[in-house]
């Protein structure tokens, strides 16, 4: 190739770059293309979801053990990685919900954290962006901010006028929101473990999710093949050990089975200045062409 195409995945904390797309990033680095992880908070008020992890010392050094656990992961994935350096929001939980933390990533006003992004866009010069979709892929304060911010650094990164003290402009050709985990997925996999007499973790999810919610894969419009790095997802993802527990429903499918019935990493094409048909199964898609024209 005349030149490396360049890949850029942004995530509100770490582990979501693991738990997200991470075959299809794992792949395109394989592949020898230049993939860069942005994790927008520290992470710094995840809880402790695996039960090994839950002795003293951890909660104490969350923030410093959260940094390892994501180097870990962007080593075993072969991504670089940036820290956008902003404070975990936490999860509100309550009726009502209490407020958010002063200073925290989803109070920040637009403009702060869009400018950094735009500054790491300009040095890393990414050809394709990925992002959450306006729910956040699911309703976390930090993941909606994140899809917010993502939106308005593709806008601005380009533009002369906007931020000029953050690089020189780049315009990224194509952005992508990541869809993770659909319904039609989840009753697949619900399906066979039970055909093949194994229990399904999926059953209640299944049963109490709201008719009149779309299903997210009726968006996607891209599905990047990426069966051969699911070893690779899943250990990227047991590097983050504080949130993933090892016996979860993380791993409760085989990965022989996975293989079989679905073996890609889903998309939804939402901006696009190159040419391109629908359905893709690569995200640079016009993308070589237009570069290496």
């Amino acid at each position: 190739m005349a030149e490396k195409l360049r890949l850029m995945t942004v995530h509100a904390h770490p582990d979501d770059e693991s738990s997200k797309g991470a075959a299809s990033t794992a792949r395109y680095v394989a592949e020898g293309h230049d993939v860069m992880v942005v994790t927008c908070t520290g992470g710094e008020a995840g809880s402790i979801l695996n039960p090994a992890m839950d002795r003293p010392g951890v909660v104490e050094n969350m923030p410093e053990i959260r940094r390892r656990e994501m180097a870990e992961a962007a080593e075993i994935l072969g991504v670089r990685h940036r820290w956008m350096g902003f404070v975990d929001s936490g999860l509100p939980e309550g009726d009502p919900p209490p407020p958010l933390p002063e200073g925290c990533f989803a109070k920040q006003p637009l403009e702060v954290p869009t400018e950094e992004l735009v500054r790491i866009v300009r040095e890393f010069r990414p050809h394709v962006l990925v992002t959450y979709d306006e729910n956040g892929g699911y309703p976390h304060p930090d993941h909606v901010k994140c899809h917010e911010v993502s939106m308005a650094a593709f806008d601005a990164a380009g533009d002369p006028d906007r931020f000029p003290g953050a690089g020189e402009p780049w315009q990224p050709l194509k952005l992508y929101y990541g869809h993770g985990f659909s319904r039609k997925r989840m009753q697949l996999f619900h399906d066979a473990l039970l055909e093949r007499g194994m229990e399904s973790p999926y059953g209640e999810w299944l049963r109490k999710w709201d008719s009149s919610r779309p299903d997210p894969y009726e968006r996607v419009t891209t599905q990047v093949e990426c069966a051969d790095y699911f070893e690779v997802r899943d250990d990227a993802l047991r590097a983050h050990a504080t949130q993933i527990d090892p016996n979860s429903r993380w791993f409760a499918v085989p990965l022989e089975i996975q293989r079989a019935i679905w073996p890609t990493e889903e998309y939804e094409l939402v901006r696009s200045l190159v040419d391109t048909t629908l359905p893709e199964d690569d995200l640079f898609t016009g993308v070589q062409e237009r570069v290496h024209a």
